[in-house]
């Protein structure tokens, strides 16, 4: 077999899903990561569709179901907390035929990284920075050093550093969907409403929370930040947020005396990437390094573990011709990946619209859900997943046969 030593950038969730799925595919993967350790914290994610078909050919679901939460309500408040409106979590495990559960993202990263930890080399605390391609391989520049492999894949996410060595800087590939998103955790907030999902909106603004395991809530930030410039220093985050929801009643000053004393705070643009290839030579990308679909979307993880695995399948299956499996791996994915990037801006402006107007009718909305089959309609085509996975031969990968085999 040719190209057959594989240099992964990114401990997230398409890094360990691909470095699971080529060593089952008999490659040699080496997982690397700028951060010291796994990522801790950060947000809730709702998973279902072909990743969870995916997690569950890996063995996680049971794991998976431990750590999650299984989500009862949506309910948006008013300034005093009443309820608005909103709609049961049933309505998901309907379109998902039950196959659905919400559960912290770095949760999911550690569960797909401890599966792919005993069969791959992982480097914590490194970087590449840079690459060359060779005839026969790619030369990786890390900080401490230079290795070569015969091909190089980035999983490094929306800011990826390979991304950028490779095809150009970001800013010729990311379209901002003019929202800014912010999360963190605190202990002991009340009050508590156990897998429920509570949200306060304003024209232009969200703010949510939602109780989470060990008595700690997550907190939520979705806001317009049109052409606003992008704070990059904690602080200067932590400023922006009170300017945008300090006046917003409900539990915003409590919500953000907890932010007061956090240091930990996810902070970013709502952005799509948006690529003519994913591929270069002996270097591919995967998850949102390649096609951000956007936070907001709500499937970016699950993407990137369709991505990961339909790499690796493609690979194997070309016995390492990487040319014929990158143009395989693309022609299966693009399109699919295009019409979720679609919906996804579709539906971002549902967090926070814009206008008075906007936000009643989003209201209007949430509250006919209720009303059977009007959500299978509304929102049916974003939330099922069109596509079958591909059945691939995964010779050095007993658990992988197992689970195809049952």
């Amino acid at each position: 077999m040719s190209g057959k030593t594989v240099l992964i950038a990114g401990a997230g969730i398409a890094g360990p899903t691909l470095a699971y799925w080529l060593k089952a595919g008999g490659f040699e993967p080496t997982l690397i990561e700028r951060a010291p350790a796994l990522r801790s914290g950060g947000y809730v994610i709702d998973f279902w569709g072909l990743g969870y078909d995916i997690a569950e050919r890996m063995g996680l679901i049971a794991e998976i179901n431990r750590v999650g939460y299984h989500m009862r309500e949506l309910r948006i408040v008013g300034d005093r907390g009443q309820r608005i409106t909103g709609f049961g979590a049933d309505v998901f495990r309907e379109l998902t035929g039950g196959r659905y559960v919400s559960l912290a993202r770095s949760d999911l990263s550690r569960l797909l990284f401890e599966k792919a930890r005993d069969s791959t080399e992982i480097i914590f605390d490194n970087e590449i920075v840079g690459l060359r391609e060779l005839d026969d391989g790619v030369e990786a520049q890390l900080r401490d050093g230079t290795r070569r492999f015969d091909l190089v894949i980035g999983a490094d996410g929306l800011h990826s550093a390979v991304r950028e060595l490779t095809f150009g800087p970001q800013s010729r590939f990311e379209k901002h969907l003019g929202y800014r998103v912010a999360a963190f955790e605190a202990a002991g907030y009340r009050p508590r409403d156990e897998n429920i999902y509570v949200m306060r909106g304003q024209p232009g603004r969200m703010v949510g929370r939602f109780a989470l395991h060990g008595e700690r809530t997550l907190f939520l930030f979705v806001f317009t930040a049109d052409g606003a410039e992008h704070p990059m220093t904690l602080d200067g985050q932590k400023a922006m947020l009170r300017a945008r929801f300090g006046d917003d009643g409900w539990e915003c000053a409590r919500i953000l005396d907890a932010l007061e004393r956090t240091d930990e705070l996810y902070f970013d643009r709502v952005s799509q990437i948006r690529m003519e290839s994913w591929t270069k030579g002996r270097v591919a990308l995967v998850g949102d390094a390649a096609f951000c679909v956007s936070l907001l979307a709500g499937q970016g993880s699950a993407l990137a573990m369709i991505s990961a695995y339909v790499l690796a399948g493609e690979l194997a299956k070309a016995d390492g011709d990487h040319e014929q499996a990158f143009a395989r791996y693309e022609s299966f994915l693009r399109g699919f990946i295009e019409g979720k990037q679609r919906g996804a801006q579709r539906f971002a402006g549902a967090f926070a619209p814009r206008t008075p107007a906007g936000l009643w009718f989003r209201n209007l909305m949430i509250k006919a859900f209720s009303i059977p089959g009007l959500a299978r309609f509304a929102v049916g085509r974003d939330i099922t997943d069109s596509l079958a996975l591909p059945e691939y031969r995964w010779p050095s990968s007993p658990d992988a046969a197992a689970s195809l085999s049952r």
